[in-house]
């Protein structure tokens, strides 16, 4: 007896993998975006200046992890150059 085995399209295709694989792209680069923006709203409500440099790192930046550090030391740094000591 055959077996039926339903095959939509996309389905388990390669063009289904690589949709999926965008998707957590974006939403991965969305997070990261959304931190670095926080960082630097922080900053700016703490009336920190905040470089051309600092601002290019931070927005340029796609580390969770990072962006989690300098999200962290946003809240208690004086000057916003201060964000990337050790690094």
């Amino acid at each position: 007896m055959a077996t039926y085995t339903p095959n939509f399209p996309g389905s388990n295709s390669i063009v289904e993998e690589s949709w999926l694989d965008g998707r957590a792209k974006g939403q991965s680069e969305g997070k990261a975006e959304g931190k670095a923006e926080a960082v630097l709203h922080v900053l700016k409500a703490r009336g920190i200046e905040i470089s051309g440099s600092v601002r290019e790192r931070v927005t340029e930046c796609t580390d969770l992890e990072a962006l989690e550090t300098w999200l962290d030391r946003s809240l208690s740094v004086t000057r916003a150059e201060e964000l990337f000591v050790g690094e």
